[in-house]
């Protein structure tokens, strides 16, 4: 069974008589005067039942906290787009992170396969093949670096190259760590674009 299929199987947690509650009003205050305090007393009630769900679908521990952030972040910049009519609200959240999750799984097939052509281009550059060859490959490699931008060419370099962690390029960056995150799937993703062109 592919994570996908088992996605789509898990449902949503039941929820038991005393959690059941109407968070028509709270929402109502969020989509119409962004009102935090509503807010928190759904993050406060969501977040951890996020993260199990979650959980259940496979997520690591680190991965479900993220994607049940993203989930209620959404909620607070998307409001509006909650019909108490049509589904409770935790319904409505568990059927956008099962989604979120999915399209993580997607996406992180895409990443596996974008640092196996950077690993590969890599290889080529450092070792293997006549001196020749090893030179043509480096100069391949540093010309599609060049190609991103320079804030992709540098994440690049310090996330494969010289081995550093997300967080610790976020610390000597001072980037938010899931910008650092962001930027980089990209760049992997145009340099594994620009690679393919190249052969």
């Amino acid at each position: 069974m592919t994570p996908f299929e088992a996605a789509r199987m898990i449902a949503a947690p039941a929820q038991s008589t005393t959690e059941i509650k109407t968070w028509a009003p709270e929402m109502a205050a969020v989509a119409g005067s962004r009102d935090r305090e509503c807010f928190l007393r759904i993050y406060d009630h969501f977040m951890p039942r996020l993260c199990r769900y979650l959980g259940g679908l496979g997520a690591a521990d680190g991965v479900a906290e993220d994607l049940a952030q993203e989930v209620l972040l959404k909620l607070w910049n998307r409001a509006d787009l909650y019909d108490p009519a049509r589904s409770s609200l935790g319904t409505w959240l568990y059927r956008v992170a099962r989604n979120m999750h999915i399209d993580r799984v997607r996406r992180e097939h895409i990443w596996v396969h974008a640092h196996e052509v950077v690993e590969q281009a890599a290889e080529e550059a450092d070792g293997g093949g006549s001196l020749a060859e090893r030179h043509t490959e480096h100069v391949r490699l540093k010309q599609r670096l060049d190609e991103l931008s320079a804030t992709q060419a540098r994440l690049i370099r310090m996330s494969y190259f010289e081995a550093k962690t997300h967080a610790e390029i976020a610390t000597e960056l001072h980037m938010p760590l899931g910008t650092v995150k962001s930027h980089i799937r990209r760049a992997f993703l145009q340099l594994q674009s620009l690679m393919g062109e190249s052969r």
